[in-house]
């Protein structure tokens, strides 16, 4: 049900709610508070994503390759992590239950993380700083940080722990959340500057993440690894988190 009204309201495309169904029920799997958490998780994202989304839209469309309604790729890439983990968990007992919601959380939090860092630090950061350049980029280049985009890896990291200590995951858990969401979104910019695929359009003399730029001519790969695009950023960094979540808890 929350996939279809999802889907009725352009938050995701047809296969995006499909998606979406299959990670919900292995959420639900582990528990409905669980479930809770990534509905929240969700409505969170969703809304920070909408909020000035025209200007959001300026600044980066000639930049990223994706926008508008998630797809399957996106929604598995930042929730798919998540479902694994909710998944073995409910078929887990013992000390492994716990690492395996730790590592569930972490990498609902690194999503978390992420995505709040983007959308503040393109919404009010201006112009962000490319790590692997060190000289200002433009905004929504993956690998770039602002002062408004670490706030906003904070806040999103920190909703998810304190949403899943109210639901009853336990302060441990929801500090394992809160850490690994961080490393998490350490990861994805780090990986989206150094390893992700850099394109440039010729004809418009701009960097992009798309394949076929705005203007409509093809691009062509000027670094990174060729086909690390932006979703499979996102399904690492989710990784990464889920796993220092559960490292530190071991």
């Amino acid at each position: 049900m929350i996939a279809l009204v999802a889907r009725r309201v352009r938050a995701l495309s047809t296969s995006g709610a499909l998606a979406a169904t299959v990670v919900g029920g292995a959420a639900v799997s582990a528990g409905w508070n669980a479930a809770a958490l990534l509905v929240a998780y969700f409505a969170s994202a969703t809304l920070v994503s909408r909020w000035r989304a025209s200007d959001k839209d300026a600044a980066t469309g000639r930049v990223v390759s994706k926008g508008g309604e998630r797809d399957a790729m996106q929604v598995l890439a930042n929730g798919g992590v998540f479902a694994i983990g909710c998944a073995a968990a409910a078929m887990t007992g013992g000390e492994y239950h716990a690492l395996l919601l730790a590592f569930a959380l972490g990498s609902l939090a690194a999503s978390s993380s992420d995505s709040w860092a983007t959308e503040l630090g393109v919404a009010l950061g201006g112009t962000p700083l490319g790590i692997r350049e060190l000289t200002r980029v433009p905004a929504g280049t993956s690998g770039a940080v602002s002062a408004f985009g670490i706030g906003g890896a904070l806040l999103g990291a920190a909703l998810v722990a304190l949403v899943a200590l109210a639901l009853g995951f336990g302060r441990e858990l929801a500090t394992m959340a809160f850490i690994g969401g961080l490393s998490g979104c350490a990861a994805d910019t780090l990986i989206g500057a150094f390893v992700q695929e850099r394109r440039w359009c010729d004809a418009c003399s701009e960097p992009t993440e798309r394949v076929t730029h705005s203007c409509g001519v093809r691009t062509r790969v000027t670094g990174g690894v060729a086909r690390m695009d932006n979703d499979i950023v996102n399904l690492l960094a989710t990784l990464a988190g889920g796993v220092i979540s559960a490292a530190i808890l071991a």
